[in-house]
């Protein structure tokens, strides 16, 4: 009895290590975890796009007649009623959009970029009070700042124009944030210094020195502020009255609001919104070489 206790013995064992072996470790299991969940946010994500790439192809008859995700036949003609749509005052929005973008998210960097590196570098009294100042702004909701930013403007009497979109966009607490957290990073004290003993200037210093070791991060703020001006729908919303300067967001919301009359605007709202994310995309693919992970890349090397 013992030898045959003895012989079932290892050949439980075996059978325990081979249930082992056909099972994958529980490190493994657990690692795949931010895996599924990173799928998951994407596939949220990415439906919304999928879905406004091909209700964008679908005619008037055809988005709500037909299947969800099948492509439609009316791509053509939604793009040419567009156009012909107000003498195609759709690309006048495109072309005001791109202006705020553009224009707000250059000012905007070459502020945060000033005011970081002056933060991460200078000392003098009141730098850290006036630092959480600007944090307080990242932490404050838009619609806040909304009411009084169009006071100003109407003092000014800059309202329903141009600069009431591009000026509120000018000053980014949060690139002022991510400038400073980058210089500090990316900015050694040394440089900085030895600049100085050779005689260069602050200014100097700045552009021919910080600026370019800065590159990687201004890019990063370049991006977050054009997309941050490019979807703002409030600012526009209250500072503008003339459709004209109206952006491509503000644009589209007055198209949905005349489709509940006129059902068939639906398929101009939807595939504007289409021809609305093709440049974020481009800029996205255009501007990420100038992407680098080592805060480093920039600084001059011995």
């Amino acid at each position: 009895m013992s030898s045959v206790a003895v012989q079932k013995a290892p050949s439980a064992a075996g059978a325990t290590d081979a249930e082992r072996g056909s099972r994958p470790p529980l490190r493994r299991r657990i690692a795949l975890v931010p895996t599924i969940t990173l799928l998951l946010g994407a596939l949220y994500c990415l439906l919304p796009v999928a879905w406004v790439v091909i209700a964008s192809t679908k005619s008037g008859s055809e988005l709500f007649s037909t299947f969800t995700f099948l492509p439609g036949t009316g791509f053509t003609q939604n793009l040419s009623d567009l156009n012909a749509y107000r003498d195609g005052i759709y690309w006048q929005w495109m072309a005001n959009s791109a202006l705020y973008a553009v224009l707000g998210a250059l000012l905007s960097t070459c502020v945060s970029a000033l005011s970081g590196y002056a933060l991460a570098t200078y000392r003098f009294r009141g730098r850290e009070t006036m630092f959480n100042v600007l944090m307080a702004g990242v932490l404050m909701p838009p619609i806040i700042l909304a009411i009084p930013q169009y006071l100003l403007m109407a003092q000014a009497d800059l309202t329903d124009s141009y600069w009431s979109v591009l000026l509120p966009q000018i000053l980014s607490p949060y690139g002022v944030y991510l400038a400073r957290i980058y210089a500090a990073a990316a900015v050694p004290s040394d440089v900085v210094e030895a600049g100085r003993m050779d005689g260069a200037s602050e200014w100097r210093i700045f552009t021919r020195i910080a600026l370019p070791m800065m590159i990687p991060g201004m890019v990063t703020v370049f991006l977050f502020q054009f997309v941050a001006v490019w979807n703002n729908f409030l600012l526009p919303y209250i500072m503008l009255s003339d459709d004209e300067r109206f952006p491509i967001t503000l644009g589209l919301f007055t198209l949905l609001e005349q489709g509940a009359n006129t059902p068939a605007l639906y398929t101009l709202v939807i595939t504007g919104a289409f021809l609305a994310v093709i440049p974020l995309v481009a800029l996205f693919l255009v501007i990420q070489r100038f992407w680098s992970l080592d805060l480093l890349s920039g600084a001059v090397k011995s």
